[in-house]
């Protein structure tokens, strides 16, 4: 632990003598210093240090997407037993100007008054004025709250924190297979393909449901009421589908229900969404940790998916999993078809299996697939050769390829359609393409309503001339008119459509631009067929 302190103090020096720094690698390394001070029996000076760093992470919201409400919580809780009486009393008052400013139920705000209160006496001074104005709500929720609510449904393998904030509530820790529904807001002026947090650049300094992709409640759940509520969400509703999100490497259990609900709100999906959060650290500089504890989720994630595909309710269900998540996946996937004797010529359990960018062993990804394939009706393959996590990981694994990398590294299997995904790698590390840009989102909407071949899906062309080989298919991105198609897409599955005609009939109702829906046609006609 000495070694690490003095090590991670050398590394920030250097950041804050002008080396260039990614914030959320600083903001990690503060955390583990921290941990490691505590463990160490250094608290008053890691209750500064965590001080420090709910500053830290009200100034980089946009970048790190941490609420800093519970770093504020935790260093006021610290500094109170240490007897920094001022510094505690300063660090709540920054923390009720953040539930309030963030539109935090009455109850949050009353247990931080009630903190308050109880400091202010120990030092013999009256309760801030500040403190004492009363919660007005917020104000841009208006008559439709300025927001939608989707309400993922989770099963958690992580173990609880005992802290009561929504993003907090689960931590990073191994636990036990836990069931419930997280509720998710999304703001009415939303942006397909993001996930949207706090700007300091906008002088947006808290989380407000009516800008930002807000995680508002957790409530975990019995099994049998989980089930019993799953089973009431397909009672009136002609799609009895549903999809499965499984998160990747250095990923929160809030961060993985936002973005399970950004994707089934972009999809305008008609099913139930659901999250299956394994207990990643959330962290830059937990990767091993991750990987040590991915394969045991995979376990758990094997039986999971076995109940849900008999007790849901869903007549059809699709798997979603991205980065690491894909070992937990391909594990259970592998797991579960063993189980059930699964063979080819067997109805398939699920729907469309989708794996995104799998950090997993090239080979030994092959080698999974003929017993993964009469699981699902399709399995698909997201590669890209922009990717830099996969490069980071296969650096780590011994120049090991990794399934998830495109280009000519590709990987192509009879049991699987390879799509490589290049163009879509333009976020800063190129590795949430698949959620980030509408068009891949598209692309899934057109398979889990039709389970279309990748010849008849938009903006995917076949690479190579030899017909003989496995294909790989490359997206070309601007041939869709992406979040249009969405749309589009959402209303011809919403009224059924079966025949061109009645697409046309759709496409009519839905698209006021004549080039646009001409354009649309042409993409609807290759998915509907005559």
């Amino acid at each position: 632990p000495d070694a690490a302190l003095d090590r991670i103090s050398e590394i920030l020096d250097g950041v804050e003598s002008g080396a260039s720094g990614d914030p959320r690698v600083v903001f990690d390394l503060y955390r583990l210093a921290a941990d490691l001070m505590i463990e160490g029996g250094q608290v008053e000076q890691a209750a500064q240090i965590i001080a420090r760093l709910a500053g830290f992470a009200a100034q980089f919201r946009s970048v790190l997407h941490i609420d800093p409400a519970p770093i504020f919580a935790e260093a006021a809780a610290l500094l109170e037993d240490t007897g920094q009486l001022r510094e505690a009393r300063d660090v709540l008052q920054q923390l009720l100007a953040e539930q309030r400013a963030g539109a935090r139920p009455p109850e949050v705000t009353e247990r931080t008054l009630a903190d308050l209160a109880r400091v202010s006496d120990k030092l013999g001074q009256p309760m801030p004025e500040t403190a004492m104005a009363p919660d007005i709500g917020d104000p841009t929720r208006g008559e439709t709250g300025g927001f939608h609510e989707v309400d993922v449904y989770y099963a958690t393998d992580r173990a609880r924190s005992g802290k009561p904030e929504p993003a907090e509530f689960y931590g990073g820790g191994r636990g036990e297979l836990e069931l419930g529904v997280a509720t998710v807001t999304i703001p009415e002026q939303h942006t397909p393909g993001v996930v949207e947090a706090p700007s300091i650049w906008r002088l947006e300094f808290r989380a407000d449901p009516a800008r930002h992709v807000v995680l508002q409640s957790v409530t975990p759940l019995d099994p049998d009421s989980f089930y019993g509520r799953l089973q009431s969400e397909f009672e009136e509703v002609p799609e009895r589908e549903a999809f499965v999100f499984i998160h990747g490497y250095n990923v929160r259990f809030d961060q993985a229900a936002r973005r399970a609900a950004q994707i089934a709100f972009d999809m305008n999906y008609a099913g139930v969404p659901i999250l299956y959060s394994w207990p990643s650290r959330g962290s830059t500089v937990g990767y091993v940790a991750d990987t040590a504890v991915v394969r045991l989720s995979g376990r758990r994630l094997s039986r999971f998916l076995e109940e849900l595909a008999q007790r849901s309710g869903a007549e059809t269900i699709h798997i979603v999993a991205h980065s690491m998540g894909n070992r937990a996946l391909t594990d259970a996937l592998e797991l579960m078809a063993l189980r059930l004797g699964q063979s080819v010529g067997d109805p398939p359990v699920f729907g469309q299996v989708l794996f995104a960018a799998p950090d997993v062993d090239a080979g030994l990804f092959a080698e999974m697939l003929p017993t993964i394939r009469p699981l699902a009706q399709r399995l698909t393959l997201y590669a890209s050769e922009e990717d830099w996590a996969l490069a980071a990981s296969r650096k780590l694994h011994g120049n090991a390829l990794r399934a998830g990398m495109g280009g000519d590294f590709t990987l192509t299997n009879p049991a699987i359609d390879s799509i490589d995904m290049s163009e879509l790698g333009d976020d800063m590390l190129a590795h949430s393409y698949f959620a980030d840009d509408s068009s891949a989102l598209a692309d899934m909407m057109t398979l889990f309503w039709q389970n279309t071949d990748p010849v008849g899906r938009c903006g995917l062309t076949r690479r190579g001339d030899d017909a003989a080989d496995l294909p790989v298919w490359h997206y070309d991105r601007g041939i869709c008119a992406d979040r249009q198609l969405i749309d589009v897409l959402a209303h011809l599955r919403q009224a059924n459509v079966s025949s061109l005609d009645e697409a046309r009939a759709v496409l009519g109702r839905t698209v006021v631009d004549a080039a646009l829906a001409e354009k649309l046609e042409q993409v609807v006609t290759a998915i509907v067929g005559n």
